[in-house]
This record gives structure tokens, sequence and C-alpha cells, in this order.
């Protein structure tokens, strides 16, 4: 096994994986409920996939922001359809799309009503990816606290608990963030009551 890039405790799957299971030959095999990472929900090597790889592979691997392609606008179209959006920003990541999305927050809050409006109300034991301003927002000082000094404005309320976000939000904030269920925090699901509330 390679301790070059494991971290303690971390389980080897090997190269082998099949639908929702890893596992190296010989060793015991897991269920990878990591459906958080990347396109794992997915599974792992499931045919049609592949064969939707291998074509795309075929024809180019990757466009930068700078291009576009056909299944880029297919999917952007779908998007679109699908929601109140009328445009559409591709990120590589969960923590590039959740930065993204705080940044676009302040800029439309500082060009409709000042700098003053900058504020987010985010919640403790969340996790929104690995960048600065992400893991400032994700409320587990673990992750932040030796990256000191943090985005300013963050403040971090209790998860499910609709009155301690209410006592933050105030008319500095340009943006509330929440995750419908906390991973990171123990799989804790959002109460219906809390998401209702907080839409």
């Amino acid at each position: 096994m390679d301790d070059t890039c494991l971290r303690s405790g971390t389980v080897y799957t090997g190269t082998w994986r099949r639908f929702a299971l890893v596992g190296a030959a010989g060793e015991r095999w897991y269920i990878d409920f990591a459906g958080g990472i990347a396109v794992n929900a997915l599974g792992h090597a499931h045919p049609e996939l592949r064969e939707a790889l291998n074509e795309q592979a075929s024809k180019f691997w990757h466009t930068g922001n700078g291009y576009t392609n056909e299944p880029v606008l297919r999917l952007a179209k779908k998007l679109i359809d699908a929601t109140f959006a009328d445009r559409v920003f591709f990120c590589n990541s969960g923590a590039e799309a959740n930065e993204a999305a705080l940044k676009l927050a302040r800029k439309f809050a500082h060009d409709r009503y000042g700098s003053h409006k900058s504020g987010i109300v985010a919640f403790k034991n969340a996790f929104h990816g690995r960048t600065l301003f992400t893991v400032s927002a994700g409320g587990q000082p673990a992750y932040s606290q030796d990256f000191a000094p943090l985005p300013p404005d963050i403040r971090h309320a209790a998860y499910n608990d609709i009155n301690s976000a209410s006592a933050l939000i105030d008319d500095a904030t340009c943006a509330v963030i929440v995750e419908p269920i906390q991973g990171e925090g123990g799989v804790v699901p959002a109460s219906n009551a809390f998401c209702t509330r907080s839409a």
C-alpha cells in the first residue's frame, strides 16, 4: 500500500470498481456511499456510462470555458428549461460552484445595494468545499483555523434551527448557504420545516 498520499485510516480500494462496489482483488469489498464526490453517485464502470465516455473521448477530452460544444449546450438548455435560470455557469467541482455562488451573491448585492451588504449566513458542521471561501463558510474550525485571516462577514447558525439562523440574518446579509443534508456533520437531513422556512 502506498503511504505517500493516503491518510491514516483510509480504505484502499485498489483499481477495480463495479457499480456501487469498490475493492481490491482478494480484499474486502465495500459499498461506495460517497455520492458527493464528483459523479460517484452514478456508480463505477457502468456499461452505458463507459460507452458514453468512450464516444466523447473519441471526439475531444475537454474544452476550457473559452470554447463551447454540443454536449455543454444541450445540458445548459436542459438546466434552463428545468429551473428559473436563463443562463448557466459550469464548474469543475462543488467547491468551485459554491465559491462562484457566494462571489456572485456578494457582487449582486454590492452592485445593487452597496458594499455594506456582504454578510453570509452559513451553518455549523457544514461542508461546501476546500477553497478558502468554502471552508470558511463550512463552519468547521478544523478545516479553516490554520488559514487565517479568513474571508470576513460569514456567520454560522445552528443547523436545523430556524431561530438561530433568523437571529443572524439582517440588512447586511447577501446570502444564506445551506445543505439539505449535512454529510460532514454526520449525515443529518434538514427538517421539512427548516427547509420551508429557510426558503
